[in-house]
């Protein structure tokens, strides 16, 4: 389980985000405070893997936070969460460690690819001793040899083109897998790990609706520029 600590000036955003991470299986928001002053006392006594973490504060701002953690050796990962838009501020936080950062408003979608990744990283760096180079691509940039792309394991290029395609020519609205699994010929089981890491790269965008009765409907659409 991936301990986090939300740290936000605004109730409301706060609330939200910790449903958001909460939504996710594998994390578990521990304490959510509203200053890097009170975030500092948590992270010197509780074991947080990662701070949901914004700039704008009072007391003790996002970015001072971020400086004071490496400081002391506080070396609990970070992704922002932020209305800071300035060249200076990403920069600032990057270099200092930051796993991810998100400008405000975002979408629900964003924010649970960055969690899926993280979650990805965290069980691949704690699970292995030793690494090759191919899980060490996994945990930085998307690796591409001779300009032609890695492709996860057990999936195949032409089944993924074919993916793409439709999803593309249909960039415009929301689909199902089981539409998508109908529309192409396929079981609606490889359907979904396609679209899982179509998802997973950032080409498609995942939509949960809740309502209604029974399993919440999971729809995709093309996300690529």
């Amino acid at each position: 389980m991936i301990n986090v600590l939300i740290v936000e000036d605004d109730p409301m955003v706060s609330e939200l985000n910790k449903r958001y991470v909460e939504s996710i299986e594998g994390f578990k928001v521990i304490k959510s405070v509203s200053n890097g002053q009170d975030a500092l006392k948590i992270l010197n006594k509780k074991r947080i893997d990662l701070v949901i973490l914004d700039i704008y504060m009072p007391k003790v701002d996002g970015i001072s936070l971020l400086k004071e953690m490496r400081k002391r050796s506080i070396m609990s990962d970070v992704i922002l969460v932020t209305a800071a838009k300035e060249a200076k501020n990403i920069d600032a936080v990057l270099k200092l460690g930051a796993v991810d950062y998100l400008i405000k408003p975002f979408e629900f979608e964003r924010l649970q690819n960055s969690l899926k990744k993280y979650l990805q990283r965290h069980r691949l760096l704690n699970d292995k001793e030793a690494f090759k180079q191919e899980d060490i691509d996994k945990l930085t940039v998307k690796y591409k040899t001779n300009g032609k792309e890695e492709i996860k394991k057990g999936l195949h290029k032409h089944t993924l083109d074919m993916i793409r395609r439709y999803m593309s020519k249909n960039k415009d609205i929301y689909l199902s897998s089981d539409e998508i699994a109908e529309k192409l010929d396929f079981s609606k089981v490889t359907i979904r790990r396609y679209l899982e890491y179509l998802e997973e790269i950032g080409e498609i965008k995942l939509q949960i609706n809740y309502g209604g009765i029974g399993r919440p409907a999971h729809l995709y659409k093309y996300n690529k520029k």
